[in-house]
């Protein structure tokens, strides 16, 4: 309460309407699997289109476990996501490497260690990348001030510069196309700032000596900088290209700092591919670049930091191999690692500190179930479910397996139950944009998307089912009428074609054998409105427990419900059939006020599916009265 200690006109804000909640979003995925590229720990990066996962994750190329191919099914969902409605999604990737030191997987170059190493930063085949790079020698910077005092115009701290023709008091005298770099200097005879030509660290040698003073007009100082461009292989991601580097790690635009192994920024970590490590003995950018020539020497030798010399003449390529997509994940990679640290963080346990997900799935953890992933693929079943039911506001959408007949996905969902996942069959069958070639892909990257788009179009309320599977030209197995008959009350959510109404997902159950939670429009919604109250009412939290706060409360739930009657989600023609709030002593003991516990008890109709549409019709005569 404020305090009035002098007279005067005091002003107050007050407010006399109910606080407000908020709808959260529920139309946010998240994908678990394996990628040709990208981090394989910490906070998974926001993905709004196929083109950002391109650019960390790499593209649609095929993943390579040893000498065997398989078809990289998390970035065929992601495009199958996008491309059906989804507009949010987080992806964690999981690696298994096949070798053992400090970068297993990691493409790099040279191939046996150097002074100067470049190494991919994240391990994966995507890695094995082209990089060039382009030396650029500028024009001549050497000028004179106002008092003829030579000075070089446009130079910074620790550029590294060709100098040729200068005349002494530096001694020994520069020849023709010798490097140094830029030490800043005080001089205290003219009092102003300048440089230091210094070619080493041990450089030691007297002042007057070291200083540049080149006479007025005379000599040729040129800076040296390279432009480095990265070509990803194949359709992995795009090329990038980074202009007028430097070599001096102290430059606030070295190499060793665009490319640092420890990145200082979010960006740098998700978006620059490369790391550039020199050998802790080159402390300057002269040895720095001796060294990367060295390393890029091409026969005949030619001398890229003469300015005589041609562009084409200033080019070299490093072909970075070595990387690889290690062995195929196992259920522990999935579940992940990394409790304490989100950077260290991976697998599903990297999606625990991201709220916005309310769609769960690991697309193509089930290929090969029927071989000898099944007890993997059965128990990254399981961690999706419990990763749902410990979040609660979560739904995992499980696949069933490539193959399977109908008596094999009855024997599969048989052996889970949850009110947090939903199981469809059978693979889509989709057009690879790569070969031009049919390719069955899991169902959970266009269930996904369906339920965005369902969510946005509709709202979450509505079934996501009875829409149309954006992509598919077919499905693995074509179902009829019957078959689904056997399906659909065993919760196997179904793909169905229809003459004239195309490829559609005809199925909205979810796996749960408590008949109240049946329906997937049902969990996801009461997620949806648990959660919104939940945000909603945090300012509740230590007011005082008394009838004015349950009102508030009251008030505050009510309005909120209102709003979700009035726009068709609950059932009944009027409010008190859609819902009812109550927060007073009928809902509290004593017990419960004296420690501090306030509750609050609510009850909603929700609008159930109509799955079976049934017209009963008989004959009358026309003379009979309805």
């Amino acid at each position: 309460m404020p305090e009035y200690l002098a007279p005067g006109v005091y002003i107050e804000e007050v407010s006399y309407r109910a606080k407000t909640i908020e709808g959260v979003s529920t139309s946010t995925a998240g994908f678990v699997g394996a990628a040709r590229y990208g981090p394989v720990a910490g906070e998974p990066e926001l993905l709004t289109s196929l083109a950002d996962y391109e650019r960390i994750y790499g593209g649609l190329e095929p993943l390579v476990y040893g000498t065997t191919a398989m078809t990289n099914y998390l970035a065929h969902a992601v495009r199958a996501f996008f491309e059906n409605g989804g507009t949010r999604l987080y992806v964690a990737r999981v690696y298994r490497p096949t070798g053992t030191g400090d970068y297993p997987g990691h493409a790099q170059w040279p191939e046996t260690a150097g002074d100067v190493a470049l190494r991919a930063r994240y391990p994966g085949a995507a890695g094995n990348m082209l990089v060039t790079f382009t030396f650029r020698v500028g024009p001549n910077i050497l000028a004179t001030d106002a008092d003829g005092n030579p000075v070089l115009r446009g130079a910074t701290n620790y550029d590294l510069v060709w100098v040729a023709d200068i005349e002494a008091p530096i001694s020994p005298p520069p020849g023709a196309g010798t490097l140094y770099w830029l030490e800043p200097y005080f001089d205290a005879t003219t009092r102003r700032n300048t440089f230091r030509l210094r070619r080493n660290d041990a450089d030691d040698a007297d002042t007057s000596d070291a200083l540049y003073l080149a006479s007025p007009g005379v000599g040729d100082v040129r800076v040296v900088t390279v432009n480095v461009t990265a070509s990803p292989p194949g359709q992995d991601g795009r090329e990038q290209t980074w202009e007028n580097l430097s070599f001096h790690p102290d430059h606030r635009q070295a190499l060793t700092r665009v490319f640092a192994a420890e990145p200082r920024s979010r960006n740098t970590a998700l978006y620059v591919p490369l790391v550039f490590e020199p050998s802790t003995a080159l402390g300057n950018g002269v040895t720095i670049v001796q060294a990367l020539l060295d390393e890029v020497a091409i026969s005949p030798p030619v001398d890229p930091l003469n300015p005589a010399t041609s562009d084409a003449d200033r080019t070299y390529q490093a072909l970075l191999a070595g990387g690889d997509d290690g062995e195929r994940p196992e259920a522990g990679d999935f579940e992940g690692q990394g409790d304490d640290d989100p950077r260290e963080k991976s697998g599903l346990k990297a999606f625990e500190n991201i709220a916005d997900i309310s769609i769960v799935a690991a697309p193509g953890s089930t290929y090969g179930y029927n071989n000898s992933y099944q007890p993997q693929a059965q128990q990254i079943t399981n961690l999706l479910i419990s990763h749902c039911e410990r979040m609660r506001y979560r739904i995992a959408v499980l696949d069933s397996a490539d193959g399977q007949a109908i008596s094999e996905v009855r024997q599969y969902r048989g052996q889970v139950d949850s009110k947090h996942a939903a199981l469809y069959y059978p693979w889509v069958m989709s057009l690879d944009p790569l070969t031009g070639e049919e390719i069955n892909l899991p169902p959970s990257g266009f269930v996904a998307g369906i339920y965005a788009r369902n969510d946005v179009e509709k709202g979450v309320h509505k079934a996501p089912a009875n829409e149309v599977v954006r992509l598919a030209i077919g499905f693995e197995a074509l179902l009829n009428k019957a078959q689904q008959d056997v399906l659909n009350p065993e919760g196997i959510n179904c793909f169905r074609f229809f003459d004239g109404r195309g490829y559609r997902l005809w199925g909205a159950r979810t796996i749960s054998s408590d008949p109240e939670w049946k329906y997937v429009n049902l969990r996801r919604y009461f997620a949806y409105l648990e959660r919104s109250i939940e945000l909603g009412t945090q300012w509740v939290v230590f007011e005082n427990n008394d009838h004015r706060l349950w009102a508030n409360v009251r008030r505050t739930v009510e309005d909120f419900l209102f709003n979700e009657w009035k726009s068709g989600r609950l059932f009944g023609e009027k409010p008190e059939e859609a819902y009812f709030v109550r927060c007073d002593r009928s809902t509290m003991t004593q017990n419960d006020l004296d420690n501090g516990r306030l509750i609050c008890l609510v009850g909603v109709a929700p609008v159930r599916p109509a799955e079976f549409v049934i017209f009963r019709i008989g004959q009358w005569t026309a003379d009979r009265r309805s």
